[in-house]
């Protein structure tokens, strides 16, 4: 187990792996495995990155933040132009239903809302939006309510298996619980 110390060591040197964020803008303190991180950044995406890097650190129970983001003066945009940005993305990106999601932009906190029938479309709608200019916070309330029924998703997972030579489906059993699919048995490797 490590102590505080080496894992706050160990946080700060993975955030001067990370590419997209100078390291030395990010405090990082560490309490009993919790660590938290501090300071400002000039874009949504670097405090992002800062919180993915620290959280993929082994030994790191949770990463709480308070890095906030100060936009440059040349990437000020205001609410209306991010949220006719952000229209136009969703819109422009295939793999996102637009007309299903909705989007609110104020001072520069774009939340995203609506239903969807894939976790795929929630994340790439999250994806085309992040990497934004003038987005200061982000917050995607989307939910996924599939439209398959737990039994279907068995029977084309069974059927996958059978097709796949290097599967022995016989030795696989494929079973629902409400929307869980639970696979149990054996295989070669």
């Amino acid at each position: 187990m490590k102590t505080d110390a080496e894992l706050q060591q160990d946080v700060m040197n993975e955030l001067k792996w990370e590419p997209t964020i100078e390291a030395a803008e990010i405090g990082v303190a560490v309490k009993d495995g919790v660590v938290t991180l501090s300071g400002y950044v000039d874009s949504y995406v670097k405090k992002w990155a800062a919180e993915r890097a620290a959280a993929r650190v082994f030994g790191v129970r949770t990463v709480t933040e308070a890095i906030q983001v100060r936009l440059p003066n040349s990437i000020n945009r205001s609410d209306e132009d991010i949220a006719r940005a952000v229209a136009n993305v969703l819109e422009w990106n295939v793999l996102v239903p637009h007309d299903r999601i909705k989007v609110k932009v104020q001072d520069g906190l774009i939340t995203l809302s609506g239903e969807l029938d894939r976790w795929y479309e929630k994340h790439a709608a999250e994806e085309a939006v992040r990497y934004m200019m003038g987005v200061v916070r982000f917050n995607n309330q989307i939910t996924v309510k599939p439209t398959v029924k737990p039994q279907d998703v068995k029977d084309k997972i069974e059927s996958a298996f059978r097709r796949n030579a290097l599967l022995d489906s016989r030795r696989i059993t494929v079973e629902t619980r409400g929307s869980w699919v639970i696979l149990s048995g054996s295989v070669r490797s």
